[in-house]
């Protein structure tokens, strides 16, 4: 009878302590940076290059701006040097209307130009072939959730180790050489 007890309780011992091991799962997360796959795999691509353009010549117009404005100011400085004080005052308006259009300029291209990567970087194709992949990387490496690391504003902190941007800029690039 003894020898039956001290078997039961061997088995039960047996039997529960696999369990909680067996049960728990760790919620495993990593990141990716979705603006430096979009940047490493379309670099080549004729829409990159024409936004690449656009942004490039937008560059462009406000340096020339800035160099106009610079050229007022000191146009403004010697006026006011030699006692002009009509022509001071007239170029000091010119640079502020020119200083605020300048800024309206930035501010309307800068606004333009996000909008054109963001669509970009939402095209269909490209979103379908990276979440395929991230999906591959995502169940063979065991993670349970993947991040943007630039939009989701919750990220506060990560460990470099959990961020897959380059494994996944990687992979495509390999799978882009096959077909």
């Amino acid at each position: 009878m003894m020898k039956n007890k001290i078997f039961a309780l061997c088995a039960a011992v047996l039997c529960f302590s696999g369990t909680p091991a067996e049960t728990q799962q760790l919620t495993r997360f990593a990141v990716v940076d979705l603006s430096k796959v979009y940047l490493a795999f379309f670099r080549e691509s004729q829409a990159v290059r024409e936004f690449e353009d656009q942004r490039d010549r937008v560059q462009s117009e406000i340096d020339r701006m800035t160099r106009e404005i610079q050229a007022l100011k000191t146009a403004q400085l010697n006026a006011e040097a030699q006692g002009d004080r009509s022509q001071a005052v007239r170029l000091e308006n010119e640079v502020y209307r020119n200083s605020e259009y300048l800024k309206e300029y930035f501010r309307l291209k800068t606004a333009e130009l996000e909008d054109r990567k963001q669509k970009l970087t939402q095209s269909e194709t490209f979103l379908g072939q990276v979440y395929d992949e991230i999906r591959a990387i995502a169940e063979s490496e065991g993670y349970s959730m993947v991040l943007n690391l630039k939009e989701n504003t919750g990220i506060l902190w990560f460990s470099p180790t959990v961020d897959i941007t380059d494994k996944l800029i990687q992979n495509m690039r390999a799978k882009g050489s096959r077909r």
